[in-house]
């Protein structure tokens, strides 16, 4: 089953796409080597101990706001997830 990426601020606000593997990349897009700013890792989401979403923020969105637009889009219900904070 696929994680479902989901983005808050930036030029891809409130956009979502699908990412294979097991465990979400910490920036997205994970290795662009042409300097571009990346979204980063703030939440995921689990369900059965298995990772169903990730919700990243744009480069210039604080944590704190991250956090309070993922709670207001309801990520962790819609998903029937536990939401947990990434360092």
């Amino acid at each position: 089953m696929p994680i479902h990426a989901l983005f808050v601020g930036g030029t891809i606000d409130n956009s979502e796409l699908d990412l294979d593997g097991t465990e979400p990349p910490h920036r997205y897009p994970p290795d662009t080597g042409g300097g571009q700013s990346r979204y980063r890792l703030h939440a995921i989401g689990k369900r059965d101990d298995e990772v169903v979403y990730a919700v990243y923020g744009g480069p210039d969105i604080a944590h704190e706001d991250v956090q309070r637009v993922s709670e207001e889009r309801e990520y962790a219900r819609r998903f029937e997830a536990e939401e947990t904070i990434v360092g």
